[in-house]
């Protein structure tokens, strides 16, 4: 089965008419994309916009053989003028299956928001699923085995590559493609690497790709560390790596702090980040869970594992730390790091970058920055990625 995206764009394309954002005023060229359609064979067209036919012609591509022209989602906007001798569009109700003389079967699957996602089997058995913008499919049954290809807007909503990764229906080697792309993310290099982390890739408008043909599928990396300073969007950054994946397990490093006020802030707001399929503990013995089999984590943060391992081993105290208490804090890092190494699960760890402010004015403070930047660069070491988020912007250290 093969397929032609003769556009991959959101529904007013990219960029955007009369939007002055960054995103659109650097989306040209190749990074410039018309609003999403797909032609099957030659013969079914998912989604009609404007151009088509055009678009059709410039991708080596006639819509002379479309039988049959299906909508996922409505249209804001003027009506799409149908080319001269296209079919005209319709939708196949949710459930229903739709049968093509040249062998192709087509299932309306339901969705979350307005509009229908399309399972596209061919000839020879071949299966792609094609969701509209800005939707999740909706009481999706377990898979028996995973699609050839999914096409869905990855950015907007990573949810929906979540709960088909939960049911079976996304595997190690579907293509997984963003469609629908906005101006949320810049284009570039920033988008591919965005897209990475979620499994999945994106594509020029006017390519033509072989359904079930084994891609490059992005490899998405098993352990991941992101430094940022405060308030720089590192724990932004970590959990949207993990948002296209289930089950995640949030694990919290900072406790509760019973009485500040502030704290309580600052946690409510992470949790209302968080999808709702994710769960959470609030523990510091990593480890245990490092060696456990089970869904992806997210440890937010070292730096507070770091304070509660100084506060066990009373490393304020300079009697302390120079009597067995440097020794013991060494030891705990290694033991940490030694779990991060030996780990099958897939992590995504948060710490702070200190180390490049103001000198801490007291023995104590210079300490923790201290022995912080040790815990980084041994946990760094044992991460295929590292990032150092900067002002909202990540930027790339490893992998």
């Amino acid at each position: 089965m093969e397929l032609t995206l003769l556009g991959t764009g959101a529904p007013t394309g990219l960029p955007r008419p009369d939007c002055p954002c960054a995103a659109c005023a650097t989306a040209l060229g190749p990074d410039a994309r018309a609003a999403t359609a797909l032609l099957i064979d030659g013969t079914l067209m998912l989604d009609l916009t404007p151009g088509a036919a055009f678009a059709a012609a410039r991708s080596g591509h006639s819509l002379s053989g479309v039988r049959q022209v299906l909508l996922s989602h409505p249209h804001d906007g003027p009506p799409v003028e149908v080319p001269a001798g296209l079919v005209s569009p319709g939708r196949v109700p949710d459930g229903s299956e739709l049968a093509l003389l040249t062998g192709h079967r087509v299932r309306a699957l339901p969705m979350d928001s307005p509009g229908t996602g399309y399972e596209v089997t061919g000839p020879d058995g071949e299966r792609l699923l094609y969701l509209p913008p800005g939707a999740a499919p909706a009481g999706f049954e377990e898979a028996e085995r995973p699609y050839e290809m999914v096409l869905a807007d990855i950015v907007d909503r990573p949810d929906a590559a979540a709960r088909l990764r939960a049911v079976g229906a996304i595997g190690a080697t579907t293509d997984l493609l963003a469609v629908h792309i906005d101006h949320d993310v810049p284009p570039g290099p920033e988008l591919t690497r965005r897209l990475a982390a979620a499994g999945a890739r994106a594509v020029p408008d006017g390519t033509t790709l072989v359904v079930g043909a084994y891609e490059d599928v992005p490899d998405v990396p098993r352990r991941t560390l992101v430094l940022g300073g405060a308030r720089s969007g590192k724990s932004v950054e970590a959990e949207r790596r993990l948002e296209a994946f289930p089950g995640v397990l949030y694990v919290a490093t900072g406790g509760t702090r019973g009485g500040d006020t502030e704290w309580s802030q600052r946690v409510a707001l992470h949790r209302e980040r968080r999808p709702g399929s994710w769960n959470t503990t609030e523990t510091c013995d990593l480890a245990p869970l490092l060696a456990q089999d089970g869904p992806p984590l997210l440890i937010d943060c070292l730096s507070l594992w770091l304070t509660y391992a100084m506060d066990e081993v009373r490393a304020w105290d300079d009697a302390e730390w120079a009597g067995g208490g440097e020794r013991a804090l060494r030891e705990k890092v290694a033991a940490l790091t030694e779990a991060v190494r030996n780990t099958s699960r897939t992590v995504v760890a948060v710490s702070n970058e200190v180390g490049s402010g103001i000198v801490p004015a007291t023995a104590s403070g210079r300490r923790y920055r201290d022995e912080l930047g040790r815990l980084n660069t041994a946990f760094a070491a044992e991460c295929e990625q590292v990032l150092l988020v900067v002002a909202g912007q990540a930027l790339v250290l490893r992998g």
